[in-house]
């Protein structure tokens, strides 16, 4: 089985690509730690995604925790990912779940 998950870094046009990579790579290592592994980066996100799309009374227990871990993995992300960068206002992390019956991720802003 694939990476069950790719980063990519957008709006950050100053950076060249190598450091963009470095960036995505760091992101990716900071929220699989926040979470426990690369399986449990999809699964909180995927769960994250479910929650936006639904009323939080319809989510099942394991669900909503699983969401409600994912927006502090992120900020972790964003901070590890753009570390020593200084401000990058459009800078936006974009996950995408591999895999059958999976679609393209949301976009997160940096607030």
């Amino acid at each position: 089985m694939g990476h069950p998950y790719s980063v990519s870094l957008k709006g950050a046009p100053s950076l060249t690509p190598s450091a963009r990579i470095a960036a995505e790579t760091r992101f990716a290592v900071a929220v699989e730690r926040a979470l426990g592994g690369p399986e449990e980066v999809a699964r909180a996100y995927s769960a994250w995604l479910t929650a936006k799309e639904v009323s939080t009374h319809s989510l099942d227990q394991e669900t909503a925790i699983a969401a409600v871990r994912w927006p502090r993995a992120y900020n972790k992300g964003v901070q590890a990912g753009l570390r020593g960068r200084g401000p990058v206002p459009d800078a936006q992390f974009e996950l995408t779940l591999e895999g059958p019956g999976t679609g393209a991720g949301a976009v997160h802003r940096l607030r």
